[in-house]
């Protein structure tokens, strides 16, 4: 049995802070537990630092309070920083002060002008929000980045991001007309360019801005800028003094701002200059025998004058090929004679025609022709939207992809946006290889050629003690190369812990940089220790700032390696996707709270596993043990401890609030870069927080659900008396249970044996002569089709005879996947191995086995593999698989059928962990006659059991309004909506009142 586990994070506001702010006025969320200041002590870097609480503001009026308040007396030794996305790579919104997270609520795009191309919006919209509410207007916002799925505004203006394509649209302090700023006395400021005599009105306010504008008026004439910024498209970001003056002479302030990485002010809203969409695009995909040779072919590229040139190195595309974008993107990087690729240029083309494209995509090409460059191997072209679209995804996913490797030696962010003019790139990244490589180390590259960024990772366990000096040893190292190539340390990212070198690069303006600081914030309580410091207070160290990997040590690779990749996630984020279209992550969308995301569960994992370390605690040990005992002898210590109120602050109690959040749909097993699967590691908390406290009755109904469901179906009429009455619905409501689904009076039993379809057995099945064993198909009904929708069942007999094949039913039994959600692992693994057996003695006879639930057949690759390390040695197919591989029977028997138009609602288990398999049902459509259209849908909400909890209810619902509501009440009477999951149609049922068929219903009313 585990300990109860005491978080070492005290409480670190002053007593009284978060009252005295909610009588201030504050109307926002203030969060000061362990839990949520265990998940905002990490971001996308190395580093690792708890904050005193997190403050979540609705509007730019709880900033003012909250400034106001800081400047009350009793809490003027407090320090605040903004925090955006929080996928930064160098530690800019970490600080032991407090947090102040936009993203959660002020969240709103304000105004859209399209005749003027403004917009203006809050500072935690994110940009593809943005983007998508502009695409209408045929607009956008220009800066791409990597994370642009959930960067905000507000960060991007602070760290003054921008990606590829910098060098047409320029970095984010390029787009902005004006900031809302809070300032740290809590007065408020639009900050615009300004002409010289609005400027001269402002310069004579006695108050903050009056003095803000003098300082930084008197130092944009310094004639010592031009010398010291370098000539670069990625400039200085942040205080940037170079820029002050617009080329129109005009004062704009934003220059200072802009990249200031909340040092000087809080952004509570932008107004941002758009751009016109562009008309035509297309991409030409180039590859060559050596990376070196992709990087020098850049300026042959560069010289073309086409929009963009990014380059990817050997390592990332081996990395991408294993991911789930690969699927969509392999046609355009094909091996060649001499084998895979080592390098590639992913060459943008832009124009306004068509005949414009041809024309640059024909100079382009023309150029690669004529023999001039022996390492290029070969090339593609894509034209079409969704395949720039996949091409450009595997790009931005290249930061993540770089953590998804086997064992504790991962690639880490600190020198991987350095910028060198592009004519020094091929040289300077050869010195850096050379470095690299004499330090022994492994690494990845990407970047942006054309702008002379590129990103680079060496790998590092910085667990290991002889390791993580070499983040001291590299950083000194590559600071030396970037100035000996003219270049700067942070194109890109940001300063942040790297702070310590900015008085080296800014030189004698350093002190300038003191001024402004000290001008906006005299007492450096924004943001302290980054960028400049008002006056002698030292900067941020890259090795004076706690590393995660210090924390990790005591852990222990063995531990870290058995918890599904919690503790190697890397903070990327990109399960923070606002579009509520993605599968990824149902629970962060429904309750924006970053705890309740993958990335907030693998840090609460990472301490949770941290703390049992302390006391001397295997949890694999520990859960072996409780398997040994039994469930039933710790029953009376379970229920004490559950009652005994000294256990009311175990941390295990916080982490267990997050996993209760989970859907268990594993989207994250499937998207995540990293592929952390918060199902796999939330079931084995499971299994040792309930070894020491006592489950709900609902857990016990849930888990024992497939062996109840024989029961209830013999005893149907009061079953549906419980669910379907309202007396019976409020009796489940108390045990937890909630919109349960009526059984039917069909019984797939009992139709079957009507129609003649046998329960195989491995010895039936042997016995087959060859010719009708090779027809054979079982098909493996789980226990909620058989049971609640024995149509569906009925439907694939019915087709497979129509296809001329030989149709079985599997022995009813246990799938285990609620068991697994729950965390009953050894009675799931007993199950399993039950299952596992019978299923491959009917493999081993030669039976064909096809699944029908896609959730429930994923089992038999996810988490089965994760008792034996491989999945059921029986491949159990999805159904469009075996349809797939049968579509000649298909063709043979479809006859003449009327063409039909077909929407499909995946199921969001498939989408992510099969996205190739989902595919398919295209196919079989196709040959049976229809149009079928894949919907883009994120989770039903309903998620398995997940839905059918009471505690979960409000929450499964607003999950199902996100994406599935409109596309169900407002489908065509023209289009058949069919969805392949069970618990989808389950969903559909419970709120919408309607049924909607699965795809193999539908192709068997198709097929003569």
């Amino acid at each position: 049995m585990i300990p109860r586990l005491t978080s070492h994070l005290a409480p670190a506001t002053p007593s009284g802070f978060f009252e005295r702010l909610i009588e201030a006025g504050f109307n926002g969320d203030a969060e000061g537990r362990s839990a949520a200041r265990t998940v905002y002590a990490t971001d996308n870097s190395i580093y690792q630092l708890e904050p005193a609480g997190i403050l979540f503001p609705r509007d730019a009026d709880d900033l003012k309070t909250l400034a106001k308040v800081l400047c009350e007396p009793a809490f003027s030794g407090m320090t605040i920083t903004p925090r955006g996305g929080g996928t930064g790579t160098n530690g800019q919104s970490l600080t032991s002060g407090l947090v102040v997270d936009c993203s959660r609520h002020m969240n709103k795009i304000l105004e859209i002008d399209a005749v003027r191309r403004v917009a203006r919006v809050q500072a935690g919209v994110v940009k593809d929000q943005l983007n998508r509410a502009l695409k209408p207007y045929g607009l956008f916002f220009a800066p791409e980045l990597s994370t642009s799925n959930r960067a905000t505004i507000g960060g991007m203006v602070s760290t003054d991001a921008c990606g590829q394509g910098s060098c047409l649209y320029g970095k984010t302090s390029n787009h902005v007309l004006g900031l809302r700023i809070v300032l740290v006395d809590g007065s408020e400021w639009w900050s615009r360019a300004l002409s010289e005599t609005a400027l001269a009105d402002i310069l004579k306010r006695k108050d903050r801005i009056g003095e803000i504008h003098r300082t930084v008026d008197g130092i944009a004439g310094e004639k010592r800028v031009e010398a010291v910024f370098p000539k670069l498209n990625r400039y200085m970001t942040g205080y940037d003094l170079a820029h002050i003056r617009q080329p129109n002479g005009r004062f704009d302030l934003n220059a200072i701002l802009c990249g200031s990485e909340g040092t000087l002010a809080m952004i509570a809203e932008a107004e941002l200059n758009l751009l016109p969409l562009p008309a035509h695009a297309a991409l030409i995909n180039i590859r060559y025998n050596d990376f070196n040779a992709a990087l020098e072919d850049a300026r042959t590229l560069t010289a073309l004058k086409v929009a963009s040139i990014e380059t990817v190195d050997e390592k990332v595309l081996g990395l991408a090929k294993k991911d789930i974008v690969w699927n969509e993107i392999g046609q355009f990087f094909p091996d060649d004679i001499s084998g895979s690729a080592n390098g590639i240029n992913i060459v943008e083309i832009l124009a306004d025609d068509e005949a414009g494209l041809e024309r640059a995509l024909g100079e382009v090409t023309a150029a690669l022709g004529n023999g001039s460059n022996p390492d290029r191997l070969g090339h593609t072209i894509a034209r079409q939207h969704h395949e720039i679209e996949a091409i450009w995804t595997m790009r931005k996913r290249a930061v993540g992809l770089l953590g998804n490797v086997d064992g504790p030696v991962r690639p880490v962010a600190f020198v991987e946006d350095t910028a060198v003019p592009p004519e020094n790139l091929s040289a300077y990244i050869r010195e850096f290889r050379d470095l690299l490589d004499g330090a022994g180390l492994s690494y990845g590259m990407f970047g942006h050629v054309d702008a002379g960024v590129l990103h680079v990772r060496p790998a590092l366990d910085l667990t290991r003690e002889d390791h993580s000096p070499l983040v001291r040893q590299i950083s000194d190292a590559v600071v030396a190369l970037t100035q000996k190539y003219g270049g700067v340390l942070w194109g890109e990212h940001g300063k942040g812990v790297r702070s310590e070198y900015v008085p080296e690069f800014f030189g004698d303006l350093y002190p300038c940089l003191q001024e402004i600081k000290r001008a906006f914030d005299p007492q450096n309580r924004l943001n302290p220790g980054k960028i400049a410091a008002p006056s002698a207070e030292p900067l941020l160290k890259i090795d004076g700032v706690p590393l995660r990997g210090e924390v990790d040590r005591v852990i222990g690779n063995d531990i870290r390696a058995a918890f599904d990749n919690a503790a190697y996630c890397n903070g990327n984020g990109t399960c923070f996707d606002f579009d509520e279209t993605s599968p990824m992550c149902p629970s962060y969308k429904a309750t924006r709270d970053r705890r309740f995301s993958p990335k907030g569960r693998a840090a609460l994992m990472r301490e949770w596993l941290r703390l049992l370390a302390d006391r001397g605690i295997d949890p694999r040990a520990e859960a072996r043990s409780l398997r040994r005992r039994g469930s039933l002898a710790a029953l009376p210590r379970r229920v004490f401890n559950s009652l005994d109120p000294r256990n009311r602050g175990d941390f295990s109690h916080e982490v267990r609030q997050a996993m209760d959040t989970c859907l268990a749909c594993k989207a994250c097993a499937g998207q995540c870069p990293v592929k952390v699967s918060v199902p796999a590691f939330r079931s084995k908390f499971l299994e040792l927080y309930h070894g020491r406290y006592a489950r709900s009755l609902k857990d016990l109904l849930v888990a024992a659900i497939e062996t109840s469901l024989p029961w209830m179906a013999r005893t149907r009429p009061l079953y549906n008396l419980i669910a379907g009455t309202d007396a019976g619905k409020r009796l489940m409501r108390l045990c937890g249970l909630t919109a349960l689904p009526l059984l039917p009076q069909r019984s797939l039993k009992a139709e079957a044996r009507g129609l003649g379809v046998p329960v195989a057995t491995k010895e039936m099945i042997e016995g087959l002569p060859q010719h009708e064993k090779e027809r054979a198909v079982v098909f493996v009904v789980d226990a909620f089709t058989a049971h609640f929708e024995p149509g569906v069942a009925l439907s694939v007999i019915s087709l497979a005879r129509k296809m001329d094949l030989i149709p079985y039913l599997a022995e009813p039994m246990q799938n285990g996947k609620a068991m697994h959600v729950h965390g009953y692992l050894g009675r799931f693994e007993a199950t399993a191995t039950w299952t596992a057996r019978y299923l491959q003695g009917l493999a081993e006879a030669g039976a064909t086995l096809v699944g029908l639930d896609p959730s429930m057949t994923l089992v038999y690759r996810s988490e089965y593999k994760g008792l034996w390390g491989r999945g059921a040695e029986a491949s159990v197919l999805l159904p469009q698989e075996w349809l797939a591989a049968n579509l000649d029977r298909l063709f043979i028997k479809s006859g003449s059928v009327a063409p039909g138009s077909y929407r499909l609602l995946p199921h969001c288990t498939e989408r992510s962990n099969a996205p190739s398999a989902t595919a398919l049902w295209k196919a079989v459509f196709k040959v049976v006659g229809g149009t079928l259209e894949i919907v883009d849908t994120g989770c039903c909400g309903m998620a398995g059991t997940f839905g059918h909890e009471v505690r979960n209810r409000a929450t499964s619902e607003a999950l199902y309004a996100m994406s599935w509501s409109s596309l169900i009440t407002g489908a065509s009477s023209g289009n058949v909506t069919m969805a392949t999951g069970y618990s989808c149609r389950s969903q559909i049922k419970a709120i919408d009142h309607k049924a909607i068929p699965h795809p193999l219903e539908v192709i068997d009313s198709l097929i003569c």
